[in-house]
């Protein structure tokens, strides 16, 4: 049976008999105060055994990896990268082209939305995993092609493998990769490698790298397609950046705030790379002697007969262009503007991939959808994937954990990411990426 209890009305109780009240006067102004104030509110000495459980020193630590445990985002793990780096390989890191107007973009688009939660869903057990290209990832993020990277810091692209390798994620090779196809193979033989591939003036060179990362098992080749020249990346020329970097008086000075980065690339093999054994000059002179300024779709139908993986096309940005790659044989896009280094004020792929994602559903595609740029938190990724991403890359994101901490700090941004995704969806009240969908992310301002 139900029992209902009814509050009593302080207008209706009856008053105490006269033989109810006390038989003293109650106290009345200062001393009334005072009785009234909780045990738990007067004031004490205390005691040693009230202060001996605050008392917890730590004997502090200065570790690689007590620093890295210390980083909570992927901005700190920058500052952290910052801070041992020499200005001009971080600076090629962390810049973009001209006024860098579409870097910044880029990042304030993921900062210009609003997340709407359901909530009393059961989210005690989260589900990241998903797949891409016909296989599994057990996050919805791999790390993306970027070239120099030993210059970064010198474990480089075996860092990233191994970690992507041990995260069960994929990583993707650069042309411009400071390790050679078959090396990376051999240092991550169990993790997903992918190879992105530059076409050049020279198909006889590009044929030769397209078998060998076949022969060293990647089964996804990643075209890049928006560096028909090379972008005019201004701090890279105020800082006099070559390839390998040069020992001026301004980097030796440098050098001598970051004298472990230092250490660790003059005792370490030169730099080589994946396409060419040795380069001299600037990066743009790089780019503009080697890539192919007269590419065409035809040239796209020429990859998708000669490779037999998968092909992806990376530099989207239009809809009209991903919908004619994958016309002509694209297994997936990646919406990228190259982290803002080519063109600036270049179309921002989180901006376009509501657009894209309809396009390519209207058109009953398959095609997967990337997206890359702007992305330093695991909360991106959630955004990204809410509104129509298939998968996301890393490139900066990955190169700071880099340089803070190589391996590890690498592994750090992942965790990092991992956890951000992890407790996003849960307060999104989504338990799998299968569950998110555009109602769950607002563009402000739209």
């Amino acid at each position: 049976m139900t029992h209902t209890i009814q509050p009593s009305n302080p207008e209706t109780t009856p008053a105490p008999e006269a033989t109810d009240l006390p038989a003293t006067r109650p106290a009345t102004g200062v001393a009334a105060a005072a009785a009234a104030v909780p045990a738990a509110l007067k004031r004490r000495i205390p005691k040693y055994s009230d202060l001996a459980p605050l008392m917890q020193f730590k004997k502090p630590e200065f570790s690689k990896e007590a620093r890295l445990k210390r980083a909570s985002t992927v901005w700190e793990l920058r500052d952290i990268a910052k801070r041992r780096t020499p200005q001009a390989p971080f600076d090629y890191t962390d810049g973009a082209a001209e006024a860098e107007i579409t870097l910044r973009r880029a990042r304030e688009a993921f900062l210009d939305i609003e997340f709407r939660p359901g909530i009393l869903r059961n989210v005690s057990s989260i589900d990241l995993s998903t797949d891409i290209l016909g296989k599994s990832s057990r996050l919805p993020v791999g790390i993306a092609p970027t070239g120099f990277t030993r210059m970064m810091q010198s474990e480089g692209e075996y860092a990233g493998s191994q970690a992507a390798e041990a995260a069960g994620i994929p990583y993707t090779l650069s042309t411009m990769g400071t390790a050679s196809i078959e090396d990376v193979a051999a240092a991550a033989p169990n993790g997903r490698n992918w190879f992105q591939l530059y076409l050049w003036t020279d198909r006889d060179r590009s044929l030769e790298l397209i078998e060998r990362a076949a022969k060293a098992g990647n089964d996804t080749l990643m075209v890049t397609v928006d560096t028909a020249v090379a972008g005019a990346r201004l701090r890279d020329v105020r800082n006099g950046m070559t390839i390998p970097p040069a020992l001026t008086l301004k980097t030796v000075l440098d050098a001598s705030y970051r004298p472990a980065w230092w250490f660790n690339f003059l005792t370490h093999e030169p730099l080589t790379f994946a396409s060419l054994s040795r380069y001299t000059g600037t990066v743009a002179d790089l780019i503009n002697s080697m890539f192919d300024p007269t590419l065409t779709f035809e040239d796209l139908d020429w990859l998708r007969e000669t490779w037999k993986g998968k092909l992806v096309v990376k530099g989207i940005q239009t809809v009209e262009d991903a919908r004619k790659v994958v016309d002509h044989g694209a297994d997936g896009i990646v919406l990228s503007n190259h982290g803002g280094r080519q063109l600036d004020r270049a179309p921002i792929p989180f901006h376009l991939l509501p657009a894209v994602s309809k396009a390519l559903k209207a058109d009953n595609s398959n095609a997967a959808i990337m997206l890359d740029t702007g992305i330093m938190s695991g909360a991106d990724i959630v955004a990204a994937l809410a509104l129509g991403a298939d998968f996301t890359l890393i490139g900066r994101a990955y190169l700071y954990g880099l340089m803070a901490g190589g391996r590890a700090g690498v592994d750090r941004v992942l965790q990092i990411l991992e956890k951000d995704m992890a407790r996003t969806m849960a307060l999104l009240g989504v338990s799998r990426i299968s569950e998110l969908t555009p109602d769950h992310v607002r563009i402000l301002g739209k």
